[in-house]
């Protein structure tokens, strides 16, 4: 055998056999960086799941209403947040003055008809006037060159408002009706949202730009200063509102409302306030929720429905009633979203709702019956 067959049949035989020890461990350690950016990208689309999953949860015990609009809040707050970057007053000021009208209107009407108006200011000021004045200011102030951290906080505001009013108009007349009813309620006011997103904003997708182009290096992996932003982000605002529930009385007013709503009547909590104060949170963590998601991915129209899907499974794995589980959960959701687009990216969207069955499943088969409460 001439010396190439020999160096053939010894490049063939190699082929054969098992790696050596230094192939072996670069293999094992792209095997682990790969996991590394997927349990990173699960962990932040996580904790935006988180917040979405604490406002389901917060809006379900207080008010017994199911929050399917809650993914609206955040394709409004990312797309208002896109708009003020172009310069463009967002349609979000027309939905506000709106609603404002709306609510105003109906307070006028309630405080004839109940002859109540020594809360008639009060009330007029908080749904009629004050949201105005925000729709006025952000009109007036959109087409300027803001710096980034204004146009956050315009964001917030706006979408925050939208929260409260939408309560009065759609919910607070319907607040003694039965969960069936309040769902109902929540789905129209969903479709209703969606088709005004699509008025206001069109068809196109937005996406915002990063907070931050930093990256930093643990090891040999790399880890995004963004993904690292949008994690402390949610965790201050998850124990801000710790803070609020535990130590002001607004908070504590919240928490007896939802632990027992006829107890929290009987002392002197007023529903409609602890209604409204609800809705505000709500609107705050999805609005927060789509300015800390706008640089990740792009967002349409529609996006906020199957974002909130993804908090509602969080939420049901809590209980609807759990705030850490409802966050252990939804951070549960981001992982396997983020593993399952890697091995199966066609069905990552099955895997992580097919992951409510069992939950249900042993729900129905540990908790028991209660009838809804008169």
């Amino acid at each position: 055998m001439t010396q190439t067959s020999k160096s053939k049949t010894r490049s063939v035989a190699a082929i054969g056999e098992p790696p050596s020890k230094p192939a072996a461990r670069t293999f094992l350690f792209m095997t682990f960086s790969i996991a590394a950016l997927l349990a990173q990208d699960g962990v932040t689309n996580g904790a935006i799941y988180a917040l979405l999953a604490l406002a389901l949860v917060l809006v379900f015990t207080v008010t017994r209403v199911i929050f399917i609009p809650s993914g609206e809040f955040v394709t409004y707050g990312t797309l208002t947040l896109a708009a003020l970057q172009l310069g463009k007053p967002p349609g979000t000021v027309g939905l506000l003055a709106g609603l404002a009208l709306i609510a105003g209107t109906m307070e006028c009407y309630t405080a004839a008809r109940q002859r109540d108006w020594r809360r008639f200011p009060r009330r007029l000021a908080l749904y009629l006037v004050l949201p105005l004045a925000i729709a006025v200011v952000v009109y007036a102030v959109a087409p300027l060159s803001l710096a980034f951290p204004i146009q956050i906080l315009l964001t917030l505001v706006i979408v925050t408002a939208l929260g409260p009013l939408l309560y009065r108009v759609a919910y607070q007349p319907l607040a003694e009706a039965s969960v069936l009813v309040l769902l109902i309620v929540s789905v129209a006011a969903h479709f209703s949202l969606l088709g005004l997103g699509l008025w206001f904003f069109g068809a196109e997708g937005s996406r915002t730009p990063p907070f931050t182009d930093a990256t930093f290096h643990v090891g040999d992996i790399t880890v995004s200063g963004q993904s690292v932003l949008v994690l402390l982000s949610s965790l201050i605002l998850i124990g801000a509102l710790y803070l609020f529930f535990e130590r002001t009385l607004y908070g504590k007013a919240l928490r007896a409302t939802a632990i027992n709503r006829v107890g929290a009547r009987l002392v002197g909590i007023s529903p409609s306030l602890a209604g409204s104060l609800t809705f505000v949170l709500a609107a705050l963590l999805g609005a927060f929720s789509g300015v800390l998601i706008g640089p990740i991915t792009t967002i349409y129209y529609d996006s906020g429905f199957l974002i909130s899907l993804k908090g509602f499974v969080g939420a049901i794995i809590g209980g609807l009633s759990s705030y850490p589980l409802a966050a252990a959960g939804s951070v549960l959701v981001g992982l396997l979203e983020s593993f399952s687009s890697f091995w199966a990216s066609a069905f990552k969207e099955v895997i992580v709702f097919t992951l409510i069955i069992p939950v249900l499943l042993w729900r129905s088969l540990t908790t028991h019956h209660h009838e809804e409460e008169e």
